[in-house]
């Protein structure tokens, strides 16, 4: 990944031939000199850039050295020999970074780049939840802060959930924060699941329950409905419809396929004769439009994530020349949620 160019000029030139269906001219020619200046700053220093498929196009087809899901540049960020690690991507992605490779500086081109679903649920909130379901493991999804991972026994990503709930052999599994996730993990490994409260509203789930799931939601995935698939399939009887895990059980069923956002654009190079519906942030269409112009991928998706969108090519630059925003983590903190990170990577 990335470009290599001699100069802005062919910098331009290999964006234009990328990304022309996808991203206007102008804004190319004014991003370019951004993308040179990164990838020759990157190269001196000895820096990498690992970017999440939510980017906006611009910088996710230029400037990053790894591309993909949590899963992916989790595993990327625990190897990697470089310093530092320029993460584009959202803060708790920059902590998972710091997490497992501790003793390289991790960059976050984002003053905030929070998360919705990663600020639904506290360390506290796991500590009330081992009081009232004692003895429960509990998986949390990686889609939360660092405090959050410390208090768990081990960590999924949407690709790998349902192996990491099954690896346990647990007949009670607690499953946070995001509610649709469990839910959806639930239906698949064959789990009757409760969704418990948040903080004070906590109350212990009725017999017969094997999986405890959280109120947290993805304020993008949310959104999507069954409404909208059958809006599209109207118009476009033969769309094969994709869905991140995160969407609602009622529309991961209204869709062909679901999976985490690498598996999503696996699929789409799997099968270039198809027509697509993307249900996911909508700079992930746009990337997977970049990559297989030969398939059919229908523009319905507005819907761009906030905290993903602070992610900018400019604070790319500025992460690289002035070293902020520096992520930093107390060393007991980051020892106890490395724990939970790495056995969820012992799971194949």
């Amino acid at each position: 990944m990335g470009i290599e160019a001699a100069s802005v000029e062919e910098t331009y030139q290999q964006m234009r031939t990328k990304l022309s269906a996808v991203v206007p001219d102008f804004e190319l020619k004014l991003k370019a000199e951004l993308v040179y200046k990164i990838n020759k700053l990157k190269r001196e220093r000895g820096a990498i850039i690992l970017g999440h498929n939510y980017m906006e196009p611009a910088l996710f087809h230029t400037v990053p050295d790894v591309v993909g899901d949590s899963l992916e540049l989790s595993r990327k960020a625990a190897t990697t020999q470089c310093d530092p690690i320029i993460f584009c991507g959202v803060r708790f992605m920059a902590e998972t970074a710091k997490i497992l490779n501790p003793t390289r500086t991790v960059l976050l081109p984002a003053k905030v780049a929070g998360c919705s679903l990663a600020e639904s649920i506290t360390a506290d909130d796991v500590r009330k939840l081992r009081q009232t379901y004692p003895g429960v493991p509990i998986v949390t999804y990686i889609n939360t802060y660092a405090e959050v991972k410390a208090e768990c026994d081990i960590c999924c990503t949407s690709g790998n959930a349902a192996k990491v709930v099954e690896s346990l052999k647990s007949d009670t599994i607690i499953f946070l924060p995001d509610e649709y996730l469990a839910k959806n993990v639930a239906h698949e490994t064959g789990k009757k699941i409760f969704v418990a409260g948040r903080g004070g509203a906590l109350k212990p789930a009725a017999s017969g329950y094997e999986m405890i799931g959280w109120e947290g939601r993805c304020e993008v995935h949310e959104k999507f409905s069954v409404e909208d698939i059958e809006n599209v399939r109207k118009q476009f009887p033969d769309v094969c419809v994709l869905a991140h895990p995160e969407c609602s059980p009622e529309v991961i069923q209204a869709s062909d396929f679901s999976s985490s956002t690498s598996y999503m654009s696996r699929f789409v190079k799997e099968h270039p004769k198809k027509q697509f519906l993307i249900l996911t942030e909508c700079s992930m269409a746009d990337n997977i439009i970049a990559d297989n112009p030969q398939s059919d991928v229908l523009r319905l998706c507005s819907i761009r994530c906030p905290h993903m969108n602070e992610i900018t090519l400019e604070d790319t630059l500025r992460s690289l020349t002035e070293n902020v925003q520096k992520i930093e983590l107390p060393e007991d903190l980051m020892n106890r949620a490395r724990r939970s990170l790495e056995r969820m990577l012992e799971v194949q």
